[in-house]
């Protein structure tokens, strides 16, 4: 068998997160979602997640880490992981917040 390209490889290894994230958006109501994440995932991985996302705002007021976490519980590691991928990462948090105001603004 003839080996592929690298790019190949890479286009064929994100198809399962694309027809993930097309699922994803295929919700259009946070019930729904929420349905399909306790399907998806198990109690830890929510709790991590959800403790991600718990960061994002007071990451973004510039809370200090020390603080976040006694606000939170959500460890230091943590913290330092999600503020990294807020400033480097592929902008998903930045859109699902821009996301979240629009539709507030909208509805008041």
């Amino acid at each position: 068998m003839k080996p592929r390209p690298e790019s190949d490889r890479e286009k064929s290894s994100d198809a399962p997160l694309k027809a993930l994230a097309r699922a994803f958006a295929a919700l259009e109501r946070p019930q729904d979602v929420q349905a399909f994440l306790r399907d998806l995932c198990t109690p830890a991985e929510l709790e991590a997640m959800a403790d991600r996302w718990r960061v994002v705002p007071l990451l973004r007021k510039g809370v200090p880490y020390r603080e976040i976490h006694d606000l939170t519980g959500v460890s230091v590691t943590t913290i330092g992981r999600v503020a990294r991928s807020l400033e480097h990462g592929a902008g998903g948090y930045a859109a699902a917040i821009e996301r979240i105001a629009t539709r507030k603004t909208e509805s008041n």
